[in-house]
């Protein structure tokens, strides 16, 4: 199995359930893994034979623009979508971390990590 990552993505947001959240907005960091088969690719140097980075960080960047209350909700978009465009994806695995909470005390970030393994196509 190969694997894809497109790590640290930052992206400007405005997901909350406070109503100050969807004004003020804040950073959000993005971690994605996706497993596919790349070896066509490894052999012909093809973009057709691969999965575009590029269009995996465009629904990235889409679904974010798409205020959400949960960053669960969010998650599960992004999973959906991607692996509707790219159904040769085995597996997803994407974090989302809310650089500032609204939540007493200093931290790095709040995450959520969804996961989904998807059977390969017959």
């Amino acid at each position: 199995m190969s694997k894809i990552y497109l790590e640290d993505v930052r992206i400007y947001a405005y997901h909350g359930v406070l109503p100050e959240e969807n004004i003020i907005g804040t950073y959000y960091i993005l971690n994605i893994e996706l497993h596919t088969d790349l070896w066509k690719a490894a052999e012909s140097d093809d973009l057709h034979d691969t999965i575009s980075y590029a269009d995996i960080n465009e629904i990235l960047h889409s679904e974010m623009k798409i205020k959400s209350r949960l960053l669960e909700h969010v998650a599960g978009r992004m999973i959906t979508k991607i692996h509707n465009s790219f159904p040769q994806i085995d597996y997803i695995k994407l974090k989302i971390t809310k650089t500032a909470p609204p939540m007493q005390g200093e931290m790095k970030g709040a995450s959520i990590e969804l996961e989904k393994s998807f059977k390969p196509e017959n």
